[in-house]
């Protein structure tokens, strides 16, 4: 293969989850021969560490500190565009200039810019959805009208081709909440009204799993399914030493959980994680420490700022019984024999690597498209339990208690585990040669390989 032909710059929202999947998927293209490079933020290119894949740093305009520098997200966004699009068109002529001519720039949806950057210099533009392609339907259907926002107060459910009836509790805040949301609603809806003006619509997400939607959907819209992009290692194990996406933006601290975890039986320990943007509050906190210990059970709890949050002497109340970190290799632990339990806020990078690893859910839901992910893991995949909130939006440490058992024992928890055993080698062959994610991914690079684009 003339990897000289073939050069795709990845570009990346720079959040953890973000960067991870399109990363993921610079390595799966690197892998199959083409040249790939990851571009970034200065503020978080120094935390990527990945050998096959270049890294290259773009500005948002906020070099120091990223979106914690700027006034509003209004601002950082409007800012990354400008800054963004100047510095990604310098990056592309860089490579140019090299002897090594970019011909495809695959860049996140939150950064529609990206397409006109493309446009501008001549070369293919593929858009990468990092959410489900449940979720993506829906902000498609905003945009062609058959949906409108914001909803209908008397509204209860909505109906959509390919999905399951949807409560008010299952939307994606963006639609349940529009007004709160603005800035990332008007980022989302310009990739969708633009989504016929991208070669590749690519999806994190794998055609087994939303199969009624594909069913629904095909011949009508463009989006071509590519994941789960989760490290090769977990999965097809096509990618040689492929343990981790290699980026991080916080210290783990995985060996102390590993060697702790090997001290606990088979299928015992509840992994609690929610994600690495999520602000829980302290009375929230509160209700999952308890409800953790009162489960009886061995316990794993990523939680990012325990020391301000934590109840006055839980950790001395639980002991060897419980660990409490403030970061982990989240598919170290979930891979681990020990895991039995994920409790989880259902961010679709977590599900997809609770779903690609086999391991019962617990959801814990607060925003985004995390209530419409936990819908789907309860009623469509089961393979967990989804918690509910009190009147003041809190899931307290008896509902927490009671999740935990109906995901773990019993024939609830039994059936669960099969379900979720089934769903682990249905992602495996999703990726694995021959798989249709896999097929989807060479179909890309066979076109990139023939060289520009006409």
């Amino acid at each position: 293969m003339d990897s000289q032909k073939s050069h795709v710059i990845v570009l990346a929202y720079p959040a953890q989850g973000h960067i991870n999947p399109l990363l993921q998927f610079a390595k799966r293209l690197a892998s199959k021969g083409l040249k790939a490079t990851l571009a970034t933020t200065y503020y978080t290119v120094s935390s990527i560490d990945a050998p096959t894949v270049g890294v290259e740093p773009i500005s948002d305009g906020f070099d120091e500190g990223g979106f914690k520098q700027a006034s509003s997200l209004d601002v950082y966004l409007e800012s990354f565009k400008t800054v963004g699009s100047r510095t990604l068109t310098e990056l592309v002529f860089k490579f140019k200039a090299s002897g090594s001519p970019v011909n495809c720039i695959v860049y996140d949806s939150m950064l529609p810019w990206a397409l006109d950057v493309a446009r501008n210099l001549g070369i293919y533009a593929a858009v990468f959805m990092t959410t489900s392609a449940s979720i993506c339907s829906m902000f498609w259907q905003i945009d062609l009208g058959l949906l409108s926002l914001p909803l209908k107060p008397q509204t209860a459910t909505v109906s959509l081709p390919g999905l399951p009836p949807l409560g008010r509790c299952d939307l994606p805040s963006p639609m349940s909440e529009p007004t709160s949301q603005t800035a990332y609603l008007e980022a989302i809806m310009e990739k969708f009204h633009s989504l016929n003006e991208d070669d590749w619509v690519f999806c994190n997400s794998f055609e087994d799993l939303e199969i009624e939607l594909v069913k629904a959907m095909r011949g009508k819209w463009p989006l071509v399914m590519v994941g789960p992009m989760v490290p090769s290692a977990y999965l097809d194990q096509q990618i040689d030493g492929d343990r981790a996406y290699g980026a991080s933006l916080w210290k783990p601290t995985s060996s102390q959980c590993l060697t702790w975890l090997a001290t606990k039986p088979p299928r015992s320990v509840i992994y609690g994680s929610f994600g690495s943007m999520e602000n829980i509050s302290a009375e929230q906190v509160e209700e999952i420490a308890w409800g953790l210990k009162a489960s009886n059970r061995p316990f794993l709890w990523v939680l990012k700022e325990s020391e301000k949050k934590l109840p006055t002497g839980f950790l001395n109340s639980v002991g060897e019984t419980g660990m409490v970190v403030s970061w982990c290799n989240q598919l170290e632990v979930l891979a681990h024999q020990a895991i039995g339990c994920f409790v989880t806020h259902c961010g679709w990078n977590s599900t997809l690597e609770g779903l690609g690893l086999g391991v019962p859910m617990v959801c814990v839901t607060e925003r985004t498209d995390q209530p419409m992910n936990a819908k789907f893991v309860e009623d469509v995949w089961k393979v967990g339990v989804r918690t509910k909130k009190d009147e003041v939006g809190i899931v307290t440490r008896e509902e927490l208690e009671k999740c935990i058992r109906g995901a773990m024992d019993g024939e609830s928890g039994e059936e669960i585990k099969r379900n979720a055993n089934k769903w682990r080698e249905l992602a495996r062959s999703a990726v694995s040669v021959g798989g249709t994610s896999d097929m989807n991914i060479n179909e890309f690079v066979v076109k990139l390989l023939e060289g520009k684009k006409q």
